[in-house]
């Protein structure tokens, strides 16, 4: 058993404690959170012991969850990598490219895991692109819901972080050229932004997040030489369309007719994407291997994110 310690008790530590309580090879020993009845409640609710401060986590876990607020990861990561605890961090890895580099600078040092929270990337239909991205030529993403004025974070680094480091994943090249706007709808951060990116390979890839949507969408959609595949991150399902033959006929007026085959791929990985996700981080410490998330991809998905928000900000600076 591996002894889990999970640091913050909002919703998405909730969330992991949930996981963690159930998965096989997991012990959650400790819960932390500088508010007491929140971390009480809800190390009492898993019968985990509950910690004020993650100064005291050393020696009581072998692993941490940290699913603090954002701008606090490399000020208790830091320590709990040096303290010989492996790190799974909640996206965005920090919020800065300085505090992410402090975090993999600390893993190095002192040979720990370190494994970003990029939830999406477990989704058993983006876990299913791995068999089916061949000769690609363009992405598109998108990723749209109702306003909530409980977020405080503008939607690049709240919603459009997600699909920035899927397009770095499935492009599997460096990006050498973005361009964003933005519009500023609900709220006096970004609510709306579309990227345009190019990478190295050639590949380009169109980027939409709002949060000032009617209905919830989460999709990616591949250009491929070959086919076209289509994704619903909500659904978890993929299909893979192959047009096969058109033409233009005459008579009755000009008309296209199109023959194809849908394939719709069997997925290989099915269950709860934070579950997949918590699974893989623990594999990663038994096993000592490389995460599919690793601290340096974070890192990458933090620099191309506040490069898009000074894009499209449209505020004057």
């Amino acid at each position: 058993m591996t002894r889990v310690a999970l640091v913050g008790a909002g919703i998405m530590g909730t969330n992991h404690a949930r996981v963690l309580h159930t998965l096989p090879g997991a012990q959650l020993t400790v819960v932390v959170d500088p508010d007491e009845a929140r971390g009480r409640a809800l190390a009492a609710s898993v019968g985990a012991t509950y910690l004020p401060e993650a100064c005291a986590v050393p020696g009581a876990a072998d692993a941490a969850v940290l699913a603090s607020s954002s701008e606090t990861h490399a000020d208790i990561g830091v320590p709990l990598l040096e303290a010989g605890l492996d790190l799974l961090v909640e996206k965005p890895l920090a919020t800065t490219v300085a505090a992410a580099d402090r975090l993999i600078r600390a893993a190095a040092d002192n040979d720990r895991i370190l494994m970003v929270g990029h939830i999406e990337r477990f989704n058993p239909a983006v876990l299913e692109l791995d068999r089916q991205v061949q000769d690609l030529v363009h992405i598109d993403l998108t990723r749209m819901g109702p306003f909530s004025p409980r977020v405080t974070e503008d939607v690049v680094v709240d919603l459009m972080i997600h699909d920035l480091e899927l397009a770095l994943a499935i492009a599997g090249a460096e990006v050498e050229r973005v361009s964003a706007m933005g519009q500023c709808v609900r709220s006096d951060s970004l609510d709306l932004v579309t990227a345009l990116l190019r990478f190295t390979n050639g590949v380009t890839a169109t980027v939409t997040a709002s949060r000032v949507a009617q209905t919830k969408i989460r999709q990616i959609q591949l250009t491929q030489r070959a086919n076209f595949v289509a994704v619903d991150l909500l659904r978890q399902d993929v299909t893979v369309h192959h047009v096969e033959h058109n033409e233009y006929l005459s008579a009755g007026g000009a008309r296209y007719r199109q023959a194809g085959v849908i394939e719709i791929p069997f997925l290989e990985h099915r269950g709860e994407p934070l579950g997949l996700e918590l699974g893989h981080f623990l594999e990663c410490v038994v096993n000592r291997s490389r995460p599919r998330v690793p601290g340096e991809q974070g890192r990458r998905a933090v620099e191309l994110a506040l490069t898009v928000r000074d894009l499209a900000d449209p505020r004057p600076r």
